[in-house]
């Protein structure tokens, strides 16, 4: 059974993050020749032996991996990786129209694999932010994962270094081992990217106007606010605090509150990496 809702922020979020995946592509993957571990690189090797545009392979792959998704993976395969696994296909021919010859950003193999980092992993962060994917090897991936017992992460990094090895077939050693060191860092920035949407503030409060903020928080930021007892080290004073956790825009809405309520407020804040259940959902 294919999931099928989706609303229109999260196909805003797929249209945006597919394009930057999909600029990244063309314009800098395809002319450097970076065989980096996705269905991209392993195209980039294909298209020397099949005659067929870039973005033809590219949809045919990429709808051969559906089908098979669709069968082996069941329920939890999406309609947002169909979406995904369409679109890049569509926008590559686009390119191809509009720019057909297209050549190295800075003539620097280097400078242009960093760039190609930068933007792809914003788009792929971008998607994965939504639980979605750009489809494509994601789905021998989760096959691994199904069958084989390993976790997404690991069958990510197998397929994309088998990948990258391809390249020797088209091409020389040296765009080999940068493809290979290229699939590397591309997860690690990745993951930074992924670490930064998930950031949270965890917001401490110890005021005497704690009913107001308590308020603010959950009428006005429609989040949840704990109280505690708690006791000053020096004088023994009780006192209410609250704890509570916000996205950064929120964040800075209830400290501009706070100011205005009571500027005398010791608040401290830390950083919260991840948040899991039904906190997510506002």
């Amino acid at each position: 059974i294919m999931k099928a809702k989706i609303n229109f922020k999260e196909f805003l979020v797929i249209l945006v993050g597919m394009f930057l995946i999909s600029v990244a592509v063309y314009y800098v993957m395809i002319p450097d020749n970076l065989v980096l571990g996705s269905l991209s690189g392993l195209i980039l090797v294909l298209v020397n032996f099949i005659p067929l545009k870039i973005s033809t392979l590219t949809f045919i792959l990429n709808a051969a991996l559906l089908v098979v998704g669709y069968i082996f993976i069941g329920k939890e395969f999406g309609l947002k990786t169909v979406i995904t696994s369409l679109m890049l296909p569509v926008y590559l021919r686009v390119f191809e129209i509009v720019t057909p010859n297209v050549e190295s950003l800075s003539g620097n193999i280097v400078i242009d694999l960093a760039c190609f980092m930068v933007v792809i992993s914003l788009g792929q962060a971008l998607l994965f932010n939504i639980n979605a994917s750009s489809g494509g090897l994601d789905v021998v991936a989760k096959l691994l994962n199904k069958y084989l017992g390993f976790k997404i992460g690991e069958s990510l990094t197998i397929v994309g270094f088998v990948i990258a090895f391809t390249s020797i077939f088209v091409y020389d050693r040296e765009t080999m081992i940068i493809s290979l060191i290229g699939t590397y860092i591309y997860g690690l920035v990745l993951d930074r990217y992924c670490d930064g949407f998930r950031i949270r503030k965890k917001v401490c409060i110890l005021s005497s106007k704690y009913t107001e903020i308590q308020e603010f928080i959950v009428k006005e930021l429609h989040r949840g606010a704990t109280l505690y007892r708690a006791y000053g080290g020096m004088g023994l004073a009780e006192q209410m605090e609250i704890a509570t956790i916000l996205e950064k825009s929120e964040y800075g809405k209830l400290l501009a509150f706070i100011q205005r309520t009571d500027p005398a407020a010791f608040v401290t804040v830390s950083t919260v990496n991840e948040v899991i259940g039904a906190w997510n959902k506002n």
